[in-house]
């Protein structure tokens, strides 16, 4: 099944200020991306990222193998944020770099632990993961709890103009 990640402009320049800010001791930041979910005539399923929500400082926990690890509280308010709208949600970090970013096998370990997890709380909307770059994006999706999840067809940054960032490796 095709899905497509659709992200305007502001919104993803948002995302990257806020993922580009340095944490007192985790490596990396991370956030979460809201996204309303519609079927197209063709078939493909269209997310529309919505929001973001940043991980405060003190929900992050100490762990010096990973670039962050944040703990249940930052989960909870996420998925509280996406219940509350009824939207997919969608864990966020970056990578980096300038090229086409790639997910570490600890992300895809421990994105294919907590991400189906989110159907818990949001059972009807497909949730996922997006790693991010200076310029491009990847990302995975799950549209069920019990099933693998695939990469997005494409990711689609909307502004002035359409500028396609990414999509399945």
């Amino acid at each position: 099944m095709k899905t497509t990640l659709k992200i305007p402009a502001p919104l993803l320049q948002t995302v990257r200020t806020d993922l580009a800010r340095r944490h007192a001791f985790a490596y990396e930041r991370v956030g979460f991306m809201t996204a309303g979910a519609c079927w197209q005539t063709d078939g493909t399923l269209l997310l529309v990222a919505a929001g973001y929500a940043s991980v405060e400082d003190e929900h992050y926990e100490r762990n010096s193998r990973v670039g962050a690890e944040i703990g249940t509280r930052a989960f909870r308010s996420a998925l509280q944020t996406a219940y509350a709208s009824s939207k997919a949600l969608l864990h966020v970090h970056s990578h980096d770099r300038q090229d086409v970013p790639s997910f570490s096998r600890v992300d895809l370990a421990s994105g294919s632990q907590f991400v189906p997890g989110f159907f818990s709380t949001i059972p009807n909307m497909p949730h996922g993961m997006l790693v991010l770059s200076d310029t491009h994006a990847t990302g995975l999706v799950w549209h069920r709890a019990d099933e693998r999840p695939v990469y997005f067809s494409r990711i689609v940054e909307v502004g002035a103009s359409l500028k396609t960032i990414g999509g399945a490796p």
